[in-house]
């Protein structure tokens, strides 16, 4: 039986001068209380209670390398070795740039910033700019960062869900002290209803600047688009005049070396980017067309941030990218691989143990619920899942020795092996009979 007597001891101090007693206010809703870590190597966590976890929070996505990894960890300590950020230019910079645009479809320059919520801020405002026009199109379900101009509502989040579709929509907030009129220029709508949004871009089209969408809904089920989707996307927003975001902070560099967008065969006007990009060292960009990115150019927007392309994460996206594409990205197809496995012996258990429950698995990414339906395609039926229940199974698993994010989204890095996955099977087992 696992114990966090440590663990309980350091959140209560932590309380008492960390506002939340966390850093971020997510991490918050681990059960029993928050986890704290004391290290970590390949896909394995030790938290301060000496209990060793099988990690698939991996820091909520970014550790696409798992943890400490040797090669990473030498780039960026050779890196600070010469010194931390600079204010100044340096090549590092000019290498990241080149190759990104060298393995990103839609890039012909790209920008730099330090987390997924700065680069959507940042494609917003060169959207806006580029088009003269202030409306933003988004979806129910997908999460683009926590700034006041975009950050809605989930259900549950306690603050009132959105009402409904298309030009009748009330937008809530995502929380308390966000400006009363932040997101007034949010147009929120279903998310894969081609009519709906047809109908909404050709009657607004002189208002709306951009469509800004996950590629896939990880964080809501790990929904995946209806065929033509996207395609619908691009087609409406190039005959139309708008600007087509794709928000691939968790997508990038972990659905392929490409992203989504290169994986689906997309080309959107703009891409985000960061979690997998930097490894775990804080990094994140925007990625597009001349047309747009020649405003920062042009200094027709600004593009500001004290830490923006500094040595330490530039090198450790460097090395993350050129590791992931060793042996033509193989890295990618045994990820995959291994979640297929684990998504299918997870499914088996389930009919096992008689415990209604759906798996969503896109590549190296799946999304587990407790639901008393046969297949979750959309954000209505993701709804309708037991969250209190998964939250709870999520606790079990701690006791066997692997770490989950409560909310049912699981990922892997290329240090999971297919050991790990056979472990955490048979901890699934014991996890789920007593669930029952």
């Amino acid at each position: 039986m696992f114990t966090y007597e440590r663990s309980k001891i350091s959140y209560e101090r932590a309380k008492q001068h960390l506002a939340g007693g966390v850093a971020s206010s997510l991490r918050a809703s681990m059960k029993p209380f928050p986890l704290y870590a004391d290290s970590a190597k390949g896909a394995r966590l030790q938290d301060i209670d000496n209990h060793t976890y099988i990690d698939y929070l991996l820091a909520y996505g970014p550790l696409i390398l798992g943890h400490a990894h040797d090669g990473l960890t030498e780039s960026i300590l050779s890196s600070m070795r010469k010194g931390y950020t600079y204010g100044l230019q340096h090549e590092g910079e000019i290498e990241l740039a080149d190759l990104l645009v060298e393995v990103l479809p839609c890039a012909d320059k790209v920008a730099f910033s330090g987390s997924g919520t700065e680069a959507v801020m940042l494609a917003l405002r060169l959207a806006r700019a580029h088009t003269g026009k202030s409306k933003i199109v988004r979806f129910h379900g997908h999460y683009h960062g926590w700034s006041d101009a975009i950050f809605t509502s989930f259900p549950g989040a306690g603050l009132g869900a959105s009402v409904g579709d298309g030009e009748g929509a009330t937008v809530s907030p995502g929380t308390s002290g966000q400006s009363a009129n932040s997101l007034d220029d949010v147009i929120l709508l279903p998310w894969n209803d081609p009519e709906v949004l047809a109908s909404t871009l050709r009657s607004r089209s002189g208002e709306i600047a951009a469509v800004i969408s996950e590629p896939v809904m990880c964080n809501s089920g790990c929904l995946q688009p209806k065929p033509g989707y996207l395609e619908l996307i691009r087609q409406l927003t190039n005959e139309l005049g708008i600007v087509f975001i794709l928000d691939e902070v968790i997508t990038g560099f972990r659905l392929g070396l490409g992203g989504a967008h290169g994986r689906f065969g997309i080309k959107p006007d703009l891409v985000t980017i960061g979690k997998a990009m930097g490894g775990g060292i804080a990094i994140s960009a925007v990625a597009g067309s001349n047309a747009l990115m020649k405003l920062i150019d042009t200094s027709a927007v600004n593009h500001l941030g004290t830490l923006n392309g500094n040595g330490v994460a530039t090198a450790a996206a460097l090395t993350t990218i050129r590791e992931l594409a060793q042996q033509n990205g193989a890295a990618f197809k045994r990820m995959e691989e291994l979640f297929v496995t684990l998504s299918a012996g997870i499914r088996g258990l389930l009919s096992k143990h008689g415990i209604p429950g759906v798996v969503n698995q896109c590549g190296p990414v799946l999304h587990m619920m407790f639901i008393d339906e046969p297949e979750v395609a959309d954000f209505d039926t993701f709804n309708k899942r037991d969250a209190g229940k998964y939250a709870r199974f999520a606790e079990l698993m701690l006791s066997e020795g692997v770490l989950l994010r409560p909310n049912g989204l699981w990922y892997i890095s290329t240090a999971h092996s297919l050991t790990d996955i056979d472990e955490t099977l048979l901890a699934v087992d014991r996890a789920l009979s007593q669930l029952e």
